[in-house]
């Protein structure tokens, strides 16, 4: 049997599971998820009969093998309905990109794709358990948790947070080798935008020829503004919820400060972008901060091989190099796809 350890339940961690369970059938694989969700940054919540993507915002039909694998987990998948326009500096909005590309979420969220993909599994997922250090000894991983709990030991180890928080179980690891010294330096190269958002919802609808507007000079304080009564079954007919991410300037600078001020000059924005002065006043709002949102660039190639071999993996977007959800799933594939081919 292969003992499997996987930190962290993101959209990569989900993927990479899928195909090592399918493969390995005498694997035995586990997860730890700190929060108490699943699929990382494609994060869904709910209000009500209203439920919103307040993380990554859709899923991209950029990949052959991420289509296929989407189309196999088919339940309750729907196309967000609409056109991204942009907007520049001085917040006057044009006709946009990407015309004719797919876009999908799931009448639940985005989180129905790792639910989906863990739950086609025999892994066993312990959400709310944050790991603290990882060891190597003896040719075996284990995990310290922040309970003091030992788990493992494990045969493979796989690390899914974003880079800063991966370069952190890095620099405290029990692990005296050359492969961890040049992974870590690797990871900290990995550079992040910052996106703090503010989601606010209105009892009317919006007429608007566009699912969202994206900034595309970045020298705007929002960065993407998008309507959720897009997607199909997510928000009640006759309201709008709009989520709206500030640019990383705006977010690092305002990250800590006082979230009901930061809710009302978005709310501003949007009120000035989408030309509406009712959206300054939303019936309701909710937020959050994403310190570690959107990978710059990616791992330094040939960084992760030594560390592969001593049985460590890196996995996510940030790996990938591309801020993209469908990149995440893509390189959870390619990743489970490895361990497979060197059990």
């Amino acid at each position: 049997m292969t003992d499997i350890g996987i930190v962290g339940a993101g959209a990569a961690a989900a993927a990479a599971t899928y195909v090592i369970d399918g493969a390995l059938p005498d694997a035995s694989i586990t997860v730890f998820e700190k929060s108490g969700g699943l699929c990382g940054r494609a994060a869904t919540r709910r209000r009500g009969d209203v439920t919103y993507d307040y993380g990554a915002n859709y899923l991209k039909d950029d990949d052959d093998r991420v289509v296929d694998l989407v189309s196999t987990f088919d339940d309750g998948l729907v196309e967000v309905a609409g056109d991204i326009h942009v907007f520049d500096r001085s917040g006057t909005v044009s006709e946009g990109r990407d015309a004719d590309e797919r876009k999908w979420t799931y009448r639940t969220g985005l989180t129905r794709l790792a639910k989906h993909l863990f739950g086609a599994t025999d892994a066993t997922v312990h959400r709310r358990t944050r790991v603290e250090r990882i060891a190597r000894s003896d040719g075996a991983w284990t995990l310290t948790d922040d309970d003091g709990g030992t788990r493992g030991p494990f045969d493979v180890l796989l690390l899914n947070p974003p880079a800063p928080q991966t370069a952190t179980l890095l620099e405290t690891a029990d692990w005296d080798a050359a492969a961890r010294d040049d992974l870590l330096a690797a990871t900290r190269d990995v550079d992040y935008r910052t996106v703090w958002t503010a989601v606010l919802g209105y009892p009317f609808e919006l007429d608007r020829p566009y699912y969202a507007l994206v900034n595309t000079d970045k020298e705007h304080d929002v960065g993407w503004v998008a309507r959720e009564e897009c997607k199909p079954g997510h928000v009640p007919d006759g309201e709008s919820v709009l989520v709206v991410q500030a640019n990383h300037e705006w977010s690092v600078e305002r990250y800590d400060a006082d979230p009901a001020r930061n809710v009302a000059d978005l709310a501003d924005h949007a009120a000035a972008l989408l030309d509406d002065e009712r959206l300054a006043d939303p019936a309701w709002t909710d937020h959050q901060g994403w310190r570690y949102a959107l990978p710059e660039s990616g791992l330094r190639r040939g960084a992760r091989t030594p560390a592969e071999d001593a049985g460590c993996y890196v996995l996510g977007d940030w790996v990938a190099g591309e801020a993209r959800l469908h990149a995440a799933v893509r390189n959870g594939l390619d990743t489970g796809e490895r361990i497979v081919h060197a059990r």
